[in-house]
């Protein structure tokens, strides 16, 4: 199937275009300081802090992602979307009131109130690493839609990415990928719900699916091994909760009732949008199956939906893409504003000089990942995102756990060899052992072991003790 575009198709994505950038123009007015910018001034509802989670988590890989890997193995496909709203569900019923008591903004400062200052730009770097290898992934979703929208060169896609990516975040931080957010879910929910309902039909139904297809691998959630698969849903639990845009957007909100509505209302609604994507990938399968697999998604809308229509589901996916990029780069621009910046560099910053810089940082990742999408055209979508969650968890998570449950019983020198030990570990693994067991395994239990072993047999200077814990 080639996609061709129609008049109608453009008039479609032109409107919705517009009128989710009237949405990011009025987010951007409500920044006054680096305050507002970076955590909305902590009046965020639950809807707000809804829309910032799933605006960053409902992007390239929920969608576009999961597609091409449902296409390749089946309902394995699933476990993006399905880890993803177990890890909100945690959020939500355990560590809100955790995250949004502290006083921190960013993950790792919350973690040197427990641990020193030395664990703030170590946890910053690995996880705007992990970060970054996420970022990477959306680019290559945007990358796939717009050339096979407009037949355009990927360095062309990349740049143009680049500049929506700008104009959502730059100016909105919080408040621009959260009400874009609510904007796209919304449209992205009835294309993935209506493409779902309509490649089921078309598939013809449960019998055509089975017909079609053997019940391994492709209606499997360990499709592609247990192994692989199953450390895909883990990473994507431990990820969330080690990542800082959804720190950010529990703390940005306006009550500790409101950051846990808003966390379980993406619990409920982040897991059906898989299923959308993996009945389109599997449809593609059976009919199509020399279609470029990152195209699939695309593909099946602009050919079986009306063109007006299709044009408005296309752009709503464009956003999605784009919108999570934007929530990713603005955690990074955090943490690298507020923990590295801040602290190391210029400690006597002003709040105007933190938004600046943190506008240069956005600025500069984004350019960053167009050079590295050069080298990385053509590769799964899904693999960057489960990496960058895997990377996210080893650096954070038991560090923020100890912080969080246990703050007298872990020492600040066990959380600072977590955060190294473990990525070190998930990155050697990933390395030298690409086809063996999945590096997030070693990955957390070296970060683990570090974590009990210092905290059983150091000791604890008696100033080091956290305030008020």
């Amino acid at each position: 199937m080639v996609l061709t575009l129609s008049t109608s198709h453009i008039a479609g994505m032109a409107l919705t275009l517009l009128i989710i950038t009237l949405v990011g123009i009025y987010a951007g007015s409500k920044v006054k300081t680096a305050q507002d910018f970076s955590s909305g001034g902590r009046r965020a509802g639950a809807v707000l802090v809804a829309g910032t989670i799933m605006g960053t988590l409902m992007g390239g890989a929920s969608t576009i992602g999961t597609a091409q890997l449902a296409f390749k193995y089946g309902f394995c496909a699933w476990w993006f979307t399905l880890g993803a709203g177990i890890a909100c569900a945690v959020i939500g019923l355990g560590l809100a009131s955790k995250i949004h008591a502290g006083s921190a903004d960013t993950m790792p400062g919350y973690l040197v109130n427990t641990y020193g200052e030395s664990i703030g730009p170590i946890s910053s770097v690995f996880s705007s690493t992990g970060i970054f290898l996420n970022i990477v992934a959306q680019g290559l979703a945007a990358v796939a839609l717009l050339t096979s929208m407009f037949h355009m060169s990927p360095v062309l896609a990349a740049g143009i990415s680049v500049l929506l990516v700008l104009a959502y975040v730059f100016f909105g931080g919080v408040w621009g990928t959260g009400l874009v957010g609510v904007a796209k879910s919304g449209l992205l929910y009835l294309a993935t719900i209506l493409c779902g309902v309509l490649a089921y039909k078309m598939v013809g139904g449960w019998t055509g699916l089975t017909d079609s297809f053997p019940p391994y691998p492709w209606f499997s959630l360990f499709g592609r091994s247990f192994n692989e698969d199953f450390a895909a849903g883990f990473s994507l639990l431990v990820g969330v909760l080690s990542t800082q845009t959804y720190f950010q957007a529990v703390f940005a909100a306006q009550s500790l009732a409101k950051a846990r509505a808003g966390a379980l209302i993406s619990a409920v609604l982040i897991p059906p949008l898989g299923i959308g994507g993996i009945l389109v990938g599997l449809y593609m399968r059976a009919n199509f199956p020399a279609t470029p697999s990152d195209q699939v998604l695309p593909v099946f809308i602009t050919n079986n939906l009306p063109p007006f229509l299709a044009g408005v589901f296309l752009a709503a996916l464009l956003i999605a893409v784009i919108g999570t990029w934007a929530g990713l780069t603005l955690g990074v621009s955090t943490m690298l504003t507020r923990d590295i910046y801040k602290r190391f560099i210029r400690a006597r910053a002003d709040d105007q000089e933190i938004l600046l810089m943190q506008r240069i940082f956005i600025l500069l990742v984004s350019i960053l990942v167009v050079i590295f999408l050069a080298g990385n055209l053509g590769s799964m979508i899904l693999s960057w995102s489960f990496l960058s969650m895997g990377l996210r968890g080893c650096t954070i998570l038991f560090p923020f756990l100890g912080a969080a449950f246990f703050p007298r019983f872990v020492k600040p020198l066990a959380g600072i060899a977590a955060a190294i030990v473990g990525p070190l570990v998930d990155l050697i693994w990933h390395n030298l052992y690409p086809r063996g067991l999945d590096p997030l395994y070693p990955g957390l239990l070296a970060a683990l072991l570090a974590m009990l072993v210092i905290s059983l047999f150091s000791r604890r200077k008696p100033e080091t003790i956290p305030r008020g814990k």
